[in-house]
This record gives C-alpha cells, structure tokens and sequence, in this order.
C-alpha cells in the first residue's frame, strides 16, 4: 500500500468538455473587453490571444522546464487590455480570465467515485497531492467550487511552475518540496504519456484510469494498474483490497 497519491485532474478525477473555438466566446469576450476600453472585433481578440499566447511560452526562462514549458495564461489576458492603452491590473487580468474559462465549458463535474477514493486514501492514512498541467486561475477556482481543494496535501499547478508533464522537472518539484519516496509514492491519470510515462521517468508507480477524454493509446502503456474501464471504483478495489465487498 501507498502513502502518497499523487492526481493528475482533468479526465481523472474531473470531467470537463470546453471548446475554446465556438464563435460565440470570442464574440462574447471581445463585447466585454470593448465595454473595459480595449475595442476587439472577435476575429482579431482571437488571433492576439494566440499570438501572445506563443510569445509568452517562448520567453519562459529555459531553467524552469526540460521539455515541457508553461506559461502563466493571465499575462495573455492583460496584455490584451494593455495593448489597447487601458491600464490592467493582475486581479482584473484573472477575472477575465475565470470569465473566459467559465463562457468556454459546456460542462463541469467529478466523475462517480471521487469522494470515495479521497475517503479511501484518508482512512488507511495516505496523502493526496495534486500535479496537474493546468492555469491556477482556472483551477483553483473550479476544484473548490466542486468541493475537493481541501483533500490534498498540496495543489502544485504548472503554469506555476513553467513546466508541464511529463517534463520530469515537474514531478521532481513536487516529490523533492515534499520529501516523497518514490517507492511509497503512486500517479494516478488518465493520459498515457503525460501522466504515465511521465511518472514512470521519474520512478514512480501510476494506475492508469482509461476515461471518456484519455487521449488513444498509440505505445506502450507504462502503468502498474491499468484500467481501461475507467472506474473510479475499479481503481479503490486495487489499490485498497480490503475495501473491496
């Protein structure tokens, strides 16, 4: 048995479906930085917001990452009002941000079993940690809105860190912070690469949960558990073989 869980959030223990391309959320977020004094027709909000986006990434300092850069997308947000000579705060900046995110998802919600594996996790004394290639100012929010911020030891984000999995620097910042043992330490994701082989590279064990939005699998799966129904529930029965009924 483990002591130290280690998620990965988005198709794990959170599914989510946003689409960043519909026409109605650049022509809704191009109204709302024009109504702030930074006039956007929606066509053009969209082409800077990528064009911003891609200088943002390169300038991240080469120390942060191996392989995998990350920016902090709340820079993108507030150049975009700069730009036009209005004055933008940081607050403003992820407000904006959150406003983005929130017109972009279609849906939201934990997928069945979460709370039971927290309990499961908890009750034979593990510790959760969070490792998720993801934006603070769209993730925090959005985990504490669904009620699970507090089940974990720590929350380590990469746009924090300047680095994404399965760049191995991501996960040695979190195993260092915390003096993790790999050897007591597991991944649990949903994605191959990112969240398989990438903990692998660093010496770790993974359970593989193959779920609705798990890109295909196109080489060698790396996980010590494998479940490929993608269950939640599955997944407490083996890791915690005496919960099983």
């Amino acid at each position: 048995m483990y002591k130290n869980y280690i998620f990965d959030l988005y198709g794990t223990l959170v599914d989510i479906n946003t689409n960043e391309y519909k026409q109605s959320l650049w022509k809704n977020m191009a109204m709302i930085y024009s109504m702030g004094g930074a006039a956007y027709k929606p066509s053009e909000l969209k082409k800077l917001y990528g064009a911003y986006l891609s200088e943002l990434i390169e300038k991240i300092p080469a120390d942060k990452y191996t392989t995998n850069p990350e920016p902090q997308i709340e820079y993108v947000f507030q150049r975009l009002y700069t730009e036009k000579g209005v004055p933008c705060d940081m607050a403003l900046a992820a407000a904006t941000g959150r406003t983005f995110r929130a017109l972009s998802i279609k849906y939201i919600r934990l997928y069945d079993g979460v709370k039971e594996l927290f309990d499961a996790i908890h009750s034979h004394g593990g510790k959760a940690y969070l490792l998720s290639n993801a934006q603070r100012i769209f993730t925090e929010p959005e985990i504490r809105m669904l009620g699970i911020y507090d089940q974990f030891e720590d929350v380590m984000i990469s746009s924090d860190e300047g680095c994404a999995k399965p760049d191995i620097m991501f996960y040695k910042r979190i195993i260092d912070k915390h003096g993790l043992k790999p050897e007591e330490s597991i991944m649990i994701g949903n994605d191959y690469i990112t969240d398989i082989r990438g903990s692998h590279d660093a010496g770790l064990d993974s359970l593989y949960l193959h779920t609705n939005i798990s890109p295909e699998i196109k080489g060698e799966l790396l996980a010590k558990y494998p479940v490929m129904s993608g269950s939640i529930f599955e997944a407490i029965k083996l890791l915690f073989p005496d919960t099983a009924e």
